[in-house]
């Protein structure tokens, strides 16, 4: 059914929906359903230390005994500025008062971009695919990773971004468009929140991308329901990865604040912000993007703001508030379901086929409509 296999027969599934490697919400038993449901089930690893990260990927290709996809960040390390980190801090002093809690400094959060020890861990534990967020590694480390019989994929959200990938050794590219949700893939730009300004939404990057390059390309953001599968198709992709649709399953690690946010939340809901993380991402609006942001140019480098936010977050989710939560979510979060995920990918699938048939139904003709009107 699918008119263009080229994504299938690279990752070898049945089906080319791509789980999105939503770090903490993207569980074991969630990628093990997509796979099992013929798609490509995918485990974010860019927040484990090599060792957690070999034993997700070897307890998830156990278990789904299908292909499977490991996520990691290329992110610049954040700069060391104790200035504006500890500005970052007095501003967020004010709620740290309002809940009561004690203002002492949390260790200093970081997180290791893709490097040698996680190389090593790919080397050893070989999963099918191995997925990029913020461009590629290092080109030795691209050719260790494919040397050990990985594929290699990564996101883009400019033409520019798409070439970069392929001329770097990208197998396939995901083209993020302005509608995902969670972190822009965004690597060239120097000025990420004004590349923010100018993001194209999916439906008109994703045959830019499909005419510059060669490789496969894998539609994301506002893909939600067999409609935005077959229009992603008719766009000149390949595949198309999902993300928002699956947080409502229940396999999935999304809190159930996060579900009623998901829930009750509306096309235009959502926001992009860096006073999460600081790093532009499209999160369901609350307190913090509202009053320090969205975009905010005193939010310390990525991924520093995230240590600022454990206290908060669990003294106001003690209390039934999500004001600190990042809700991650796309904007095509109204058209989301909740029902188990290997249901979901069918459904998917089913509502697929039925819009390519729709669309490859030949036309009555003048005379048919016409013989129609007056009978």
């Amino acid at each position: 059914m699918w008119p263009d296999r080229r994504l299938i027969e690279l990752l070898g599934i049945e089906h080319p929906i791509v789980l999105a490697p939503m770090a903490g919400f993207a569980t074991a038993e969630l990628a093990v359903s997509v796979c099992k449901a013929g798609g490509l089930g995918s485990v974010g690893c860019a927040t484990l230390k090599p060792e957690a990260a070999a034993k997700a990927i070897e307890e998830l290709r156990q278990v789904a005994r299908k292909p499977i996809n490991a996520n990691f960040f290329c992110h610049a390390p954040a700069k060391a500025d104790a200035g504006r980190e500890q500005a970052w801090r007095a501003r967020l002093s004010p709620y740290y008062r309002e809940l009561e809690i004690d203002e002492t400094p949390l260790p200093r959060l970081d997180l290791a971009p893709f490097g040698e020890a996680m190389c090593e861990m790919i080397e050893a534990t070989r999963p099918d695919v191995v997925s990029f967020h913020f461009g590629l590694p290092a080109a030795a480390l691209v050719a260790r990773i494919k040397a050990a019989g990985c594929r290699v994929i990564s996101s883009a959200t400019t033409v520019e971004e798409a070439r970069w990938l392929e001329a770097h050794g990208a197998d396939a590219v995901i083209a993020q468009g302005a509608e995902a949700g969670g972190h822009r893939a965004t690597f060239l730009a120097s000025d990420l929140d004004r590349a923010m300004a100018s993001q194209s939404g999916t439906l008109a990057l994703v045959p830019q991308i499909a005419d510059a390059v060669q490789i496969p390309v894998i539609a994301a953001g506002g893909i939600a329901d067999g409609r935005g599968i077959a229009a992603a198709f008719a766009l000149g992709a390949s595949g198309v990865q999902i993300g928002t649709a699956f947080l409502r399953c229940p396999e999935a690690g999304t809190s159930p604040l996060h579900r009623e946010a998901l829930l009750r939340a509306r096309d235009n809901d959502t926001v992009l912000t860096n006073v999460f993380t600081g790093r532009p991402a499209r999160a369901i609006a609350n307190r913090l993007p509202r009053e320090l942001g969205p975009l905010s140019e005193a939010a310390p480098d990525f991924p520093l703001p995230m240590g600022e936010l454990p206290l908060l977050r669990a003294k106001a989710e003690q209390q039934g508030s999500r004001d600190f939560m990042p809700l991650w979510s796309g904007q095509a979060v109204a058209l989301g379901t909740e029902m188990p995920a290997r249901e979901l990918v069918l459904k998917l699938v089913e509502d697929a086929s039925q819009r390519f048939a729709q669309l490859s139904a030949k036309p009555p003709s003048a005379a048919s409509r016409h013989g129609a009107r007056t009978a």
